[in-house]
């Protein structure tokens, strides 16, 4: 696996930040988006294990879910630390 988890969930959280959506069915969505970008850029491909990438990136919901401020939002700073 060239690929990083790391990499596809600080892009997941990314993409929950820019939409305001952080329940667990928009991390789902947004993780399966980053996998196919990762995917479209060559880091990714058919021959890596994408459904264990995603079980993976999925497992990690709830360690996203403590980033998440009160008033909505994650803090940027928590993209690089789990």
């Amino acid at each position: 696996m060239e690929i990083e988890i790391e990499k596809i969930i600080n892009l997941t959280k990314k993409k929950m930040n820019e939409s305001g959506a952080y329940s667990r069915e928009a991390f789902e969505q947004f993780a399966d988006e980053a996998v196919e970008y990762y995917l479209e850029k060559g880091e990714l491909t058919d021959d890596d294990n994408l459904q264990f990438i995603k079980d993976q990136v999925t497992e990690m919901y709830d360690v996203v879910k403590e980033t998440i401020s009160d008033d909505g939002g994650i803090d940027e700073e928590s993209f690089y630390n789990f």
